[in-house]
């Protein structure tokens, strides 16, 4: 009887020891890194996934954000993730060249003429299809997130694809759009984010090309005098982890995770659409900066002039892939 109490004891003991334990257990961390404002669509879907988090899984997990590059800058932040040091980033498509070629098709300008059409092409099979493109070495895509189609700004009017001919330009770290500017006869710069204000202001670099969200929340209008709306291009960011990070976590809380990311991320794109629309109206309000529109014979030679770039990289990025996405328009 005597040992049979002491058992109990021990039992009782061993499992408020366990409880305690896991009462006590460190939340899991996800450090999620970005480069821009908190004011952009990024900025607000990364607190927006940090809310709801907070929300549903205090105690268990918690989310860290860290805007404006104060962590790493795009250039860096897949090395770290791989490393564990940040375990949630939304680089701009441009910035996965070295992990895999597929995601370039994004880059090819005049692919898409619309944000309908990307979403269309994104949520397709061939979309969805590139979120695993990755996996081999470690980066697991979750989430395609919107900003928007880009514009061009420049310390001198660009209305025809002549007027960009021997000015410098700052690009993402992208081979394609390297090669969109040399066709332009333009000089392409790629320098990170988070010095584009400075290049512009010191007039290190004629121009840039961004959407209407950064151009506003980075004060780029500001020391551009004018912004040509060519609608070139689209920047898109993938929502991507490490592939060991997302499957190490338990499955109840993953899929509660994914969950909180996906309303997120929603919302995200849903803040992308409107900001498009009221950001550019600020910078027209602003008259800091003129705002060119296009004729049909302009914006035909744009389109005539930058062409040449799909074929280049057809090879590459596959012609049904390239084909597959126009068809979206």
């Amino acid at each position: 009887m005597k040992k049979k109490f002491c058992l109990i004891s021990i039992l009782i003991v061993a499992a408020f020891i366990v409880s305690v334990t896991v009462s006590s257990a460190a939340p899991i961390v996800i450090k999620f890194s970005h480069v821009v404002a908190e004011n952009t669509p990024k900025g607000q879907m990364a607190n927006k996934f940090k809310e709801l988090v907070a929300e549903r899984l205090a105690g268990k997990v918690e989310v860290q954000v860290f805007p404006n590059s104060q962590l790493f800058g795009d250039n860096k932040v897949l090395e770290a993730m791989l490393l564990g040091d940040v375990q949630l980033a939304a680089p701009a498509l441009s910035k996965f060249e070295k992990y895999t070629k597929k995601l370039m098709l994004f880059d090819l300008p005049f692919l898409f003429a619309s944000m309908d059409a990307v979403e269309k092409y994104q949520k397709g099979p061939a979309g969805k299809s590139l979120l695993d493109s990755m996996k081999k070495k470690g980066i697991m895509g979750l989430r395609f997130l919107h900003n928007g189609l880009k514009q061009m700004s420049a310390n001198d009017p660009l209305r025809v694809p002549a007027d960009a001919a021997g000015k410098k330009f700052r690009i993402m770290t992208s081979d394609v759009l390297a090669a969109q500017f040399e066709a332009l006869d333009a000089i392409p710069l790629k320098k990170p984010f988070s010095e584009v204000f400075t290049l512009l202001q010191t007039k290190a670099i004629d121009g840039q090309e961004n959407t209407w969200s950064n151009i506003y929340s980075k004060k780029f209008f500001e020391v551009q005098p004018y912004i040509t709306e060519t609608d070139h291009g689209i920047v898109d960011y993938l929502v991507c982890t490490s592939t060991e990070f997302w499957m190490g976590m338990p499955d109840d809380i993953r899929a509660e995770v994914e969950k909180a990311l996906n309303e997120a991320v929603d919302f995200g794109n849903e803040v992308s659409a409107k900001k498009a629309v009221v950001d550019r109206q600020k910078i027209l309000d602003s008259n800091r900066s003129e705002i060119l529109k296009l004729t049909g014979d302009q914006r035909a030679q744009w389109v005539e002039a930058m062409k040449p770039v799909w074929k280049k990289f057809e090879g590459t990025i596959g012609k049904e892939n390239i084909d597959a996405a126009f068809a979206c328009n």
